[in-house]
């Protein structure tokens, strides 16, 4: 039996999609096409996968968050498969367009370069195709952050992606003092004309750590500029920074983050002192250095224990 109809787009030619529901789980009525999330080259077009040319020819329609880029991409390989735009200012407007496509036939998802969705759109149409009941299928190849932690000589066995470092100084520096214990490499974007200054807040926060900035990966200005920050921002005080960039940044030596963790102990038990409950103080730090509430928590007890320990009580 037919469920619930509803259009969001506000226009005619985005058709009206038919939801129904199987085992509690909502699905898309008269659905037969997939979504594909397909990798394109970050710079050397080269780099295609015969996987990814053979889904974005088969498809029905590809949504791009550039459609001069993915043209050139087109070209190159004779790909004639129809465009449409999707990018960050008409993603939520694009939704039922792409779904209601998706009744009939495959769609492809690209974005400007790498794997659509990570710092690119894409979160919320595969979050609605899941919603669906469709099919969502990744097709990997090329990433700016794998190949510039591959390349930086720092450890690979843990990392995190931070994205791009926010624009505005204050609120990078309050980014960049959340990771101050972060014991896992940390890979970031940035663009050209911030980099020193964000290399100078690294060093600042974070300290002179090990840094691997990458720029124009795959392109044919590629480089990789190793060093400690300090080295680093001597490199680019000659050589001015141009191109696409990302940072790799050394994670905090197991001592370093072991002394943050002691100053947010001393930090919870002042604000206590100060007038604060332990859930508010925790609250508040939460917010100042990212740590879980539960990592918090663990922490006030360990310190009250210990204050305890040095300062008991006679009875």
């Amino acid at each position: 039996m037919p469920g619930k109809s509803t259009s969001s787009c506000g226009r005619n030619d985005c058709g009206t999609l038919i939801f129904g529901k199987r085992h509690g789980q909502r699905f898309l009525i008269g659905t037969v096409g997939t979504l594909y999330l397909v990798a394109t080259p970050i710079g050397n077009l080269e780099d295609i996968t015969l996987r990814a040319l053979r889904i974005l020819r088969s498809v029905g329609l590809v949504a791009a968050e550039d459609t001069r880029a993915t043209r050139k991409l087109f070209s190159r390989y004779d790909i004639r498969t129809p465009l449409t735009s999707y990018f960050e200012h008409n993603k939520l407007a694009k939704l039922d367009l792409i779904l209601a496509t998706l009744r009939e036939k495959d769609v492809a998802v690209v974005s400007e370069a790498g794997m659509p969705g990570i710092s690119d759109p894409g979160y919320e149409l595969v979050r609605a195709a899941i919603n669906a009941g469709l099919k969502v299928v990744p097709i990997p190849g090329p990433s700016a952050v794998i190949a510039a932690l591959a390349a930086s000589g720092l450890p690979t066995d843990q990392f995190v992606y931070v994205g791009f470092l926010p624009r505005r100084g204050a609120e990078r520096r309050r980014s960049l003092e959340k990771l101050r214990s972060e014991s896992r490499t940390i890979v970031a974007f940035e663009a050209p004309h911030r980099v020193a200054e964000s290399l100078k807040d690294i060093e600042s926060i974070l300290g002179n750590r090990d840094v691997a900035v990458a720029r124009e990966l795959t392109k044919l200005h590629e480089e990789v500029v190793r060093g400690s920050v300090e080295e680093v921002l001597q490199h680019f005080a000659i050589h001015q920074p141009r191109g696409e960039f990302t940072l790799v940044i050394s994670g905090a030596s197991a001592s370093a983050a072991a002394a943050d963790l002691e100053e947010v102990k001393r930090r919870l038990h002042e604000l206590v002192e100060q007038g604060m409950t332990d859930k508010e103080a925790i609250g508040r730090l939460a917010k100042e250095t990212g740590l879980p509430r539960r990592q918090l928590y663990r922490l006030w007890v360990e310190g009250k224990q210990g204050s305890q320990a040095t300062n008991p009580v006679a009875k």
